[in-house]
């Protein structure tokens, strides 16, 4: 490799900006021959075949493995090396990310100790840093935040929609629904519209319990959250319950793919409309399962699954029964 390295000299940059110069021996003499950069050719073998390696800046030959030219310059590593690093910007956290740490240390950032005129002027920063802390719009944000970050953390929800859900709270508070409402159910509202949004299939109930808030009054805060800030609420898909309560029901995978074929053509029926899509999905799977005969389950405990009362379930299999005749009740 000592040789290969040494033998840099017969091709080496040229000041002009995209070509090389190249010394080819003609006879007792060495002649200098320019060629362009863009194709390199190898003075070991002769080689057209050659890469650039941005990561190392160099230029190498791939049937010999000799480097051809190093330490060539790229926009790309300059670009790279002045990346923003630091705390991101986010909203869901009280100061968008943008904090600044005020320590108690009267040093520098060199260590030396400052004098009585910077401690007084220090002092005086950390007062108004402690006041800005402490007003009513921040120590609601704080929190609220801690409320939605237990419920994310329960629910494993992304960052995209938690990130929805701070700003339609943030959006709350600047409109000032807030007031006479609790934090907790403020917090749901805003959860629960971010994931009706996204298609993500959370129930109102689901978050309410993972934030230990009242239920029906955070559907009257997301009534007005809808209401107020012209939220859409679209109808999340009945499919994308099917994989849960077949986990929970604990059933076959060949039942499970039934159950989403009959799925398929219960919403395309009018006896679809108006109806709760976990429920549909619940009652599709247990007609599957009759019809499977493999997977011998009982009404409670897909109804349990499902997180739907039985009642409930004999109305959507009765229906569901009519668009099946081949199902024997």
């Amino acid at each position: 490799m000592k040789s290969q390295r040494n033998s840099l000299s017969l091709l080496y940059p040229d000041h002009k900006q995209g070509h090389f110069t190249e010394q080819q021996r003609v006879g007792n003499e060495i002649v200098e021959v320019s060629r362009s950069a863009s194709q390199p050719i190898c003075s070991s073998c002769r080689s057209k075949a050659v890469i650039f390696d941005d990561l190392t800046g160099e230029i190498v030959c791939t049937q010999c493995g000799m480097v051809i030219s190093e330490r060539q310059m790229t926009l790309e590593k300059a670009f790279k090396s002045n990346d923003p690093t630091g705390m991101p910007f986010s909203l869901a956290y009280p100061d968008k990310g943008l904090s600044t740490v005020i320590t108690n240390l009267n040093t520098d950032a060199a260590g030396t100790l400052l004098n009585n005129d910077q401690i007084t002027n220090v002092n005086k920063i950390r007062y108004y840093n402690k006041l800005s802390d402490s007003k009513n719009h921040t120590r609601n944000l704080k929190n609220a935040f801690v409320v939605m970050a237990t419920i994310k953390d329960k629910l494993t929800l992304t960052d995209p929609i938690i990130e929805r859900a701070a700003y339609y709270y943030r959006k709350t508070l600047e409109s000032k629904l807030i007031k006479g409402r609790s934090i907790k159910e403020m917090v749901v509202a805003s959860v629960y519209a971010a994931c009706k949004e996204m298609d993500i299939p959370r129930r109102l109930e689901d978050i309410s319990v993972a934030a230990n808030a009242d239920n029906i009054f955070a559907g009257r805060c997301f009534r007005t959250i809808a209401k107020e800030l012209s939220i859409s609420s679209s109808i999340v898909d009945a499919a994308r319950y099917m994989s849960k309560v077949a986990a929970n029901a604990d059933v076959s995978q060949k039942t499970y793919r039934t159950a989403l074929d009959m799925l398929d053509v219960v919403k395309k029926n009018p006896i679809s409309y108006g109806k709760d899509p976990k429920a549909l999905a619940t009652a599709s799977l247990y007609v599957a399962c009759l019809v499977e005969e493999q997977d011998k389950v009982s009404q409670t405990r897909v109804a349990q699954a499902g997180g739907i009362s039985v009642v409930t379930l004999r109305k959507r299999v009765l229906d569901i029964s009519k668009l099946f005749p081949e199902i024997q009740k």
